[in-house]
């Protein structure tokens, strides 16, 4: 896998791996001024929240199942994503759900100064 790039050339998605932050690759995209989709300077943090999102999933639900073909899997991870971001209370987010805590940011985002 590799970026997926818009008609507009901004980067939709990128698979973080050595190819893909080597200075080579970044060259071309922004040669043709692609925006590259990192949080930060090509650091190993960059990609932590939906790693840590896949090990969460993986662990509690992928690993614990079987899958008799491809429809029944994705109805499952369908099932398991809404669960987490509407059911599933998150220490690192003061014990809210993502829904929640994405409310609460659009609130406060839109709040008069």
């Amino acid at each position: 896998m590799g970026a997926m790039l818009s008609r507009d050339r901004r980067l939709l998605g990128n698979v973080i791996s050595p190819f893909s932050t080597s200075g080579a690759f970044t060259a071309v995209l922004k040669a043709w001024n692609v925006k590259i989709s990192m949080d930060g300077k090509g650091r190993f943090k960059d990609n932590i929240f939906i790693e840590r999102l896949w090990r969460t999933l993986k662990y509690e639900r992928i690993y614990l199942k079987d899958y008799d073909n491809g429809a029944d899997f994705y109805r499952d991870l369908t099932i398991w994503f809404r669960w987490y971001n509407e059911k599933r209370k998150h220490s690192s987010l003061d014990k809210m759900t993502p829904n929640e805590a994405y409310a609460q940011g659009l609130q406060n985002h839109n709040r008069p100064a």
